[in-house]
């Protein structure tokens, strides 16, 4: 208990000296964290390769979400994790395991986006974009008008990806030095 207040003590400190502890510039707004998540330990740009399909609206993006837990919950058994968005806009994606051990690494993380990923590709966005097979469930979430989504174990490990469009300066700078290191 004593060891608990002493670190409570220091980071109340840092916070007052108005250092950060494990939080970056990108998740320093993030009014989500300890709330749904823990602060995430790496976050990562998505450079998508579709836009944004023209009008999409906080309505969709929530009718997106009610279609993901219709499909979850038609399943003989309970899902392991759960998905929402939230923001002004819904445009923050979260996904939260629902039991230990579940989404614990960034390799599980993945591994769920990949699954994901399978099933995108079979919605008719994907199929009308006439290449489903080289899109990702990421882009998936960009062409629904999403900036960021955050994958956590909901307890001591998340990561969250940036989605920006391909022609943003971030990512066309991310290109060139990917280039350079080829």
């Amino acid at each position: 208990m004593r060891s608990m207040m002493g670190a409570w003590i220091f980071v109340t400190g840092l916070v007052v000296l108005g250092i950060s502890p494990a939080l970056s510039q990108e998740t320093s707004n993030d009014r989500y964290i300890g709330y749904y998540y823990p602060a995430p330990e790496e976050v990562e740009t998505y450079c998508a390769r579709v836009p944004n399909l023209p009008n999409m609206d906080k309505r969709r993006r929530i009718g997106f979400i009610i279609g993901i837990r219709q499909g979850m919950n038609e399943k003989p058994f309970e899902s392991s994790y759960s998905v929402f968005a939230k923001g002004e806009d819904s445009t923050k994606l979260i996904i939260v395991a629902r039991r230990d051990g579940y989404l614990s690494t960034i390799y599980r993380a993945r591994a769920l986006l990949a699954d994901l990923t399978t099933s995108a590709r079979t919605t008719p966005i994907f199929e009308e974009s006439g290449a489903a097979e080289n899109l990702t469930f990421l882009d998936l979430l960009t062409l629904l008008g999403f900036e960021t989504i955050t994958v956590s174990d909901g307890d001591k490990f998340s990561h969250q990806f940036q989605l920006q469009l391909d022609y943003d300066s971030d990512c066309q700078q991310d290109d060139q030095k990917q280039n350079l290191n080829q």
